[in-house]
């Protein structure tokens, strides 16, 4: 199955099954017929927020190069646009307007990681040599475009950005769909716990959980609750010890996620997989397992740091699993990742 970007895909990769020159992976999967099945889960017309406000966690203790959002007013240092009257010019206009800006890390917070978040060293044109690439075959420092090129060591003078695979394609075929709720908090609680599959399926097992092709896999370990507890002041080392992470480096659990037919995967923590990881072997590995497998090779979505909380609860207490999820990214050209406002309809 060639294509015009490599001769050789990875083994177990979706690389060409959506088409040569596909971006988006398995959101093809979230068909028309699986929104009416999202729809067919509204019966009570309440709805939850799924971010958390995006501000937090607050300071950069969890990723140093991750920092708060910055508001500032747009106009001049002299005349800012903030509680300003909308005309000086004028005495009868009556408008009194405000308008701002944002410096914004867009995966700070509850967000979405695109398919060129994480890619890998893999030889596709077989000629022996591994090269950086993205899902489906996307060059990096060609489709994806960074301030360096790490072959050379050569600074770029190209704008940088994701030319394909960046959030705009997401946000352009639309995320809503049907969501099911896994709750990891409630079988495991605050404890440390690498999840493997055959921990997810007697848990899913045990709450009569079903995933089918298409659905957006959700997990809730608590994670993101904590955050909110500790008010923007968070506490790594707490956090990096408590509550439930995947084990990227169960190999069932990764054939699980293939074989699921799943179109995304989210959680309430930090990276959806332990980071970091297991220690591998001592063959070349990747230091993020899950995230290669799911983005690299699968073309699965990942959304992190979710708030899952309230949603949990009320599906629990009401013995249901499934959701409509209305999830888009920013429709931001060229970026790798989106803060996201998810709703989740019951």
């Amino acid at each position: 199955m060639a294509t015009s970007r490599w001769k050789h895909r990875p083994e177990g990769s979706t690389w060409g099954d959506f088409g040569p020159d596909d971006q988006i992976g398995r959101l093809n999967l979230i068909t028309p017929e699986k929104v009416k099945q999202g729809v067919a889960e509204v019966r009570e017309g309440r709805t939850f927020c799924l971010s958390l406000p995006l501000d937090y966690p607050g300071g950069a203790v969890l990723n140093p190069r991750r920092t708060p959002p910055v508001l500032s007013a747009t106009g001049t240092d002299e005349r800012p646009r903030y509680n300003m009257p909308f005309s000086a010019d004028n005495p009868l206009h009556t408008d009194v307007v405000c308008d701002d800006r944002v410096l914004l890390t867009l995966q700070y917070s509850t967000q979405w990681d695109s398919l060129c978040h994480v890619g890998a060293h893999f030889d596709a044109d077989g000629d022996g040599k591994a090269e950086p690439l993205f899902y489906n075959g996307h060059l990096a420092n060609e489709d994806v475009v960074g301030p360096i090129d790490y072959r050379t060591g050569e600074k770029t003078t190209e704008p940088i950005g994701a030319r394909r695979l960046g959030v705009e394609n997401m946000a352009a075929h639309g995320i809503q769909g049907r969501g099911v709720l896994v709750d990891l908090h409630a079988h495991f609680g605050q404890a440390r716990k690498m999840v493997n599959r055959d921990d997810l399926l007697r848990v899913m097992d045990q709450d009569k959980v079903a995933v089918e092709k298409g659905d957006m896999l959700l997990l809730h370990t608590g994670f993101s609750q904590a955050i909110l507890d500790m008010k923007r002041s968070p506490d790594g080392e707490k956090l990096g010890s408590s509550y439930a992470v995947l084990d990227g480096r169960d190999d069932a659990l990764l054939r699980w996620i293939t074989d699921s037919g799943i179109a995304s995967l989210i959680a309430d923590n930090y990276g959806v997989e332990a980071v970091p990881s297991r220690p591998g072997g001592p063959a070349p590995h990747a230091g993020l397992p899950l995230h290669q497998h799911c983005l690299f090779k699968l073309g699965v979505n990942l959304g992190e740091m979710w708030y899952l909380t309230e949603l949990a609860a009320w599906l629990r207490q009401h013995e249901r699993n499934r959701i409509l999820l209305t999830a888009p990214p920013l429709r931001l050209s060229g970026a790798v990742g989106s803060p996201a406002t998810p709703i989740a309809t019951v």
